[in-house]
């Protein structure tokens, strides 16, 4: 289904990314309060699919030419990942310090642990309705997605690995 495959990977596919563009209208759209955009999450889910379908390529590419490796799958990620997860972090973590109130900073620094080992999914499920006017104060609360999607990344390559060759020639 992909085009040219190159080192395990799909070739550009500029149909992803119009989808990615859609992705990102709805959910600014949802944030920004317009009408006709209730459904923000429709943007995340395409999200969730483009990720999924890209990530099972690349992986199903490797493993058929015998040089998938789960250390440099998750060193790519960590390396696409972590820079930009540490920045947003640490400026949020400036922010909170200096203006939110004792009680808020404390939950604030739960949040701060849990989006650091990819569990503010949970965290946040716990905590409340993602749509309930209160989650605006929950400064990280838009980190829920980074968990599933990295979530999935920890899992899903240890899977297609139990599949082995055969298992995954039906995938792709």
């Amino acid at each position: 289904a992909s085009r040219q495959m190159k080192n395990g990977a799909p070739g550009y596919r500029p149909e992803v990314d119009g989808l990615r563009a859609i992705a990102v209208v709805y959910v600014v759209a949802f944030h920004a309060g317009l009408p006709g955009f209730s459904g923000g999450y429709l943007g995340v889910d395409i999200f969730f699919v483009i990720s999924g379908y890209l990530i099972t390529t690349i992986l199903i590419g490797e493993l058929e030419n015998g040089r998938f490796s789960i250390l440099e799958f998750y060193k790519r990620r960590a390396k696409r990942i972590l820079p930009a997860l540490i920045l947003v972090l640490t400026v949020s973590a400036i922010f909170a310090w200096l203006w939110l109130t004792p009680r808020e900073l404390q939950r604030f620094g739960q949040s701060l642990v849990a989006v650091s080992v990819f569990l503010s999914n949970i965290y946040f499920m716990r905590g409340g309705d993602y749509f309930d006017p209160s989650a605006e104060h929950q400064v990280l609360l838009h980190t829920w997605s980074l968990a599933v999607e990295e979530q999935f990344y920890a899992l899903f390559p240890l899977l297609l690995l139990l599949l082995g060759p055969r298992g995954t020639s039906k995938l792709g």
